[in-house]
């Protein structure tokens, strides 16, 4: 290796002429000086949020939803007094059956002169077929319209049914509420059942009294 200035003759690993001290090799480049300007910055993303759930309807009362149930209305007097007749023929039927044995053990507590005597009586054999009778009666109304009839054998060919106010079914012991109230609204002249066609709701008074309603399909 000959220096660049000189000429003089070097050692291939010199680093400066021995001759004129001419640097033999060129200096290592510096590093290049940083950019002084700032690196722009990209504005961060917006977060991406779950797409907004559309506001849910408030909850209907079951016989209020058309989709779960048919159209139902409020159940007028005469419509209920026909599934009343229905219903009495059959507990007549069935409580005829039931306790003629017991009237044919008994038949010298009353006499035939008087028909009402069955109904008006104090003797123990009397009083205990109308025990039995009102019994049966608070069974029948207070099992079928308690069930998942909603309704007695007469409402239930009729098309009605009995409900709380929501529109549920009810219990057997607000079925029960309901069947004894029957007696105040008779107590007063019969005025309690006949509110049931002119009240707001068609409520006679025991549906009032066990907050019932009895409705019935369109």
């Amino acid at each position: 290796m000959f220096c660049s200035k000189c000429g003089t003759q070097l050692a291939d690993d010199a680093v400066f002429c021995t001759n004129c001290g001419q640097p033999t090799q060129p200096a290592a480049n510096p590093p290049p000086l940083s950019d002084p300007s700032p690196t722009p910055v990209e504005p961060a993303a917006p977060p991406a949020y779950p797409p907004p759930v559309p506001p849910q309807q408030p909850a209907q009362y079951g016989w209020q939803t058309p989709a779960a149930r048919s159209p139902v209305a409020y159940a007028g007097f005469w419509l209920r007094f026909v599934a009343y007749i229905i219903d009495a023929i059959i507990l007549g039927i069935v409580g005829v059956g039931a306790f003629f044995p017991l009237f044919r053990a008994n038949i010298h507590a009353f006499t035939t002169q008087n028909p009402w005597e069955v109904y008006t009586s104090v003797s123990r054999p009397l009083l205990a077929i109308r025990l039995l009778a009102l019994m049966l009666s608070w069974i029948y109304y207070a099992s079928l319209e308690s069930s998942a009839w909603q309704a007695t054998l007469g409402k239930k060919i009729l098309g009605l049914k009995v409900t709380d106010l929501a529109g549920n079914r009810i219990s057997f012991a607000r079925a029960s509420g309901r069947f004894f109230g029957k007696i105040l609204s008779g107590m007063i002249l019969g005025i309690g059942f006949l509110m049931a066609g002119f009240t707001e709701r068609k409520q006679a008074l025991h549906d009032i009294l066990a907050g019932c309603l009895v409705l019935r399909q369109l």
